[in-house]
């Protein structure tokens, strides 16, 4: 019998995300780990097939015509484990629903509630995976995904509508231009410099034109890679960041943030979305999520 030989599992792994999300940053996010340990596990990998898999296009990546091949087999390979995986721990922990939902989301608004959802939902387990980027229209590997969107929908999900999207800009109360920004216009804010983040380009030009302001007169000042980073920023007093309401809004009630300009819809929904119908676990972790939401954030 033939042995297979594979390059590393990390290596493949680094790739995939790369490739999927399209920049080493973002994979390296998603994998948790720094994007020096994915840009040497691609170099690895590279040398190890004796080709290249990425070429440099401006400031991002386009992959070669091999890089396009193993695109294609490792996103196929590891939906495959993802789906197996899945069915696993299903029969290993009865009733469990796998769950992706963005970091940020996890880090700041699903963890602190936990305690409460296990309360109010004993029979319910999950496992809860933290996702990064554009969610696969087929969640391999997952029973449902919590995120932010708008019709149209993919035909085959079973989307549970929670709450309209709101955002805002946030800063700290002690950062040195609060004091002299407080009771201004939102206009006001167009001779600032905005903390941003990748992960979420269209954010300020999105609460610019709902204001009634030209996107393009923003200035944007330090950028982060994600939404949790951004945050964590402006909580630490380095400038002003714009965020989903129900991601801040305790740092807001403990005076850790203040939203001057308060919040506005951006006609997005916080969404449960799932690849099939018919779940009543899924039904009732819909209807806490909508209570939760709709009791502040």
């Amino acid at each position: 019998m033939t042995s297979r030989v594979l390059p590393s599992l990390n290596a493949l792994r680094a790739f995939e995300a790369t490739a999927r999300l399209g920049s080493v940053a973002r994979a390296a996010g998603e994998l948790h780990v720094t994007p020096g340990a994915v840009s040497r596990q691609l170099h690895l990998l590279q040398e190890d097939l004796g080709t290249g898999l990425f070429v440099r296009a401006g400031r991002g990546l386009r992959l070669t015509d091999a890089g396009e091949r193993l695109r294609d087999a490792t996103r196929t390979a590891f939906d495959q484990l993802q789906a197996t995986v899945r069915t696993l721990r299903r029969g290993t922990a009865s009733g469990t629903r796998v769950i992706g939902c963005p970091g940020s989301l996890l880090a700041r608004w699903m963890i602190p509630r936990l305690e409460r959802l296990h309360a109010d939902l004993p029979g319910l387990h999950l496992h809860l995976s933290p996702h990064d980027g554009e969610f696969d229209p087929a969640l391999p590997g997952l029973d449902a995904a919590l995120l932010i969107g708008a019709p149209p929908w993919p035909s085959h999900w079973r989307v549970h509508a929670l709450a309209p999207e709101r955002i805002g800009p946030v800063l700290n109360p002690r950062h040195p231009a609060f004091a002299r920004l407080s009771g201004q216009p939102a206009a006001a804010l167009a001779a600032e410099e905005l903390l941003h983040t990748a992960s979420r380009p269209q954010a300020w030009p999105q609460w610019a034109r709902r204001q009634g302001l030209d996107p393009a007169r923003l200035r944007f000042g330090t950028g982060f890679e994600h939404l949790y980073y951004l945050l964590e920023a402006a909580v630490a007093g380095l400038g002003i960041a714009i965020a989903p309401e129900p991601l801040v809004a305790a740092d807001v009630a403990a005076g850790r943030l203040a939203a001057p300009w308060g919040f506005i819809e951006t006609g997005a929904q916080w969404c449960l979305c799932a690849p099939v119908a018919g779940d009543a676990q899924l039904e009732r972790l819909a209807g806490w999520l909508r209570g939760e939401f709709a009791a502040g954030g």
